[in-house]
């Protein structure tokens, strides 16, 4: 009878039953990972639908004697500030795109284009700022209010198209434009990131509905 070297069979069925326990625990990994992206994702499309529904909710509560009130923290009045909650949205319709692009491109290439975006962090503050003085009064109370129905509409309808590998892929960001910004984000985490930016903006409206919600 010859003995097992550990060159030999002994050898060889070990690392054969390793490997497959190696591949079990990488598939319960992985359908672990997909559940959760699946789940992220669910909770993101019914964040959408509170923000839509809660938009139109304060528009449609607000007097034009509120809606010129000054806020609580900035230094735009209730009617500029849910503009630049709509904003963040009109945002992320774009930047579904660049992620999409950056994030099939070497590493260094969106880390290079966040340096660049941060250096101009100055003019792109006073750009958002002044653009949302004027963008309600110029489009009218309705048409922001339908604005936001579709911008949230057509993200909710993109993202339920994405897979969990485009969802899973990101990009570097300039963390200097919006405290919500990280230094790398997945393209799930941009879906996410225009709710932050809302939730945050709408407890410095003083509409009164905003204090009761």
């Amino acid at each position: 009878m010859s003995l097992d070297t550990p060159e030999g069979p002994a050898t060889d069925r070990a690392d054969e039953r390793m490997g497959k326990v190696l591949r079990a625990g990488l598939a319960l990994t992985s359908g672990a990972a997909t559940r959760e992206a699946a789940m992220d994702q669910d909770q993101i499309y019914a964040e959408l639908d509170r923000v839509r529904d809660d938009f139109r909710g304060l528009l449609d509560s607000a007097t034009v004697g509120e809606l010129r009130q000054p806020t609580n923290g900035t230094k735009w009045n209730n009617e500029q500030l849910l503009f630049h909650m709509l904003f963040g949205y009109l945002l992320v319709r774009n930047l579904q795109l660049i992620v999409w692009g950056f994030s099939r491109l070497p590493d260094s290439a969106s880390r290079r284009f966040a340096f660049v975006l941060n250096a101009g962090t100055r003019p792109f503050h006073v750009v958002n700022y002044v653009g949302s003085l004027f963008g309600a009064r110029v489009l009218g109370y309705a048409r922001i209010q339908g604005l936001m129905d579709r911008v949230v509409t057509g993200l909710q309808r993109s993202l339920r198209a994405q897979s969990d590998e485009s969802l899973a892929r990101g990009m570097h960001f300039p963390v200097g434009w919006d405290p919500y910004f990280r230094d790398f984000m997945t393209l799930l985490e941009v879906y996410h990131y225009p709710t932050q930016h809302y939730d945050h903006h709408r407890r410095q409206l003083t509409l009164a509905s905003a204090r009761q919600g």
